[in-house]
């Protein structure tokens, strides 16, 4: 059965920022089920997230268990960004949450979602579009998984991106802009009814580039506890209190 009244989160970074942040999301995933019918969390819920074959990051756990819990009863789906794209066996052998690494498609009353984190798409410097290509090379992710999970965390144990700064405000505006432009052309070809939905650029934005094709970016959490709620008919754009 479609959803009916999806919630969209993302851009949390867990285990780069301050833990007054996951504590708001324990709290936020408590309050999902009366916010909605299903529950999208759409890429870089991690500063970093790597899941070896029996190792997996200690940071953000309670948020990992909890939404475990959540999934049991509840469709929880998950979108990898450029911080922690992979995994899919963890999230769908072991929890049972629908992953996607890349893009994710499902049914949202009587129209379709298309959500992706967005990274490596329209990036505003080279400095960032080389990093997302690192990071989606399948020799690099193979060549780190060969690494003792304690020295493969240490190692990236910095990358996460953190709370904002008067720079990364500049690059969001940059990132964001180009994500629309972006968003616009991936919505002309597609069918009436769909909803594209992207994070990265921590901005948020609730359009209609045109008629009958949606455009959505919840904003990051991190950044005001920001999280949207969908239907086929309506955005809106909202902060989690507390």
């Amino acid at each position: 059965m479609p959803i009916q009244r999806l919630v969209v989160v993302g851009d949390a970074h867990l285990g780069a920022v301050s833990e007054r942040v996951e504590s708001a999301l324990l709290r936020f995933l408590d309050a999902v089920p009366q916010l909605g019918d299903g529950l999208l969390v759409n890429g870089d819920l991690f500063g970093f997230w790597f899941s070896y074959r029996r190792a997996i990051p200690r940071e953000g756990i309670q948020v990992v268990t909890r939404l475990a819990a959540l999934a049991r009863n509840f469709p929880v789906m998950l979108t990898g960004g450029n911080h922690d794209r992979w995994g899919a066996e963890f999230w769908e052998r072991e929890l049972g949450i629908q992953f996607a690494p890349g893009e994710l498609e499902l049914r949202l009353g009587t129209g379709t979602v298309l959500a992706l984190h967005g990274d490596g798409l329209a990036e505003p410097n080279r400095r960032a579009a080389f990093k997302n290509w690192l990071v989606r090379n399948p020799l690099i992710t193979a060549g780190y998984r060969l690494l003792p999970a304690d020295l493969g965390f240490w190692v990236t144990s910095h990358l996460g991106g953190g709370n904002p700064t008067p720079a990364s405000r500049r690059w969001e505006a940059k990132a964001a802009a180009l994500q629309r432009s972006w968003a616009e052309r991936r919505l002309r070809d597609a069918a009436p009814g769909t909803l594209l939905i992207m994070g990265h650029t921590h901005v948020a934005a609730a359009e209609t580039p045109s008629p009958g094709r949606r455009y959505l970016n919840p904003g990051a959490w991190l950044d005001g506890q920001r999280y949207a709620v969908a239907t086929d008919s309506t955005l809106d754009l909202k902060q989690y209190p507390g």
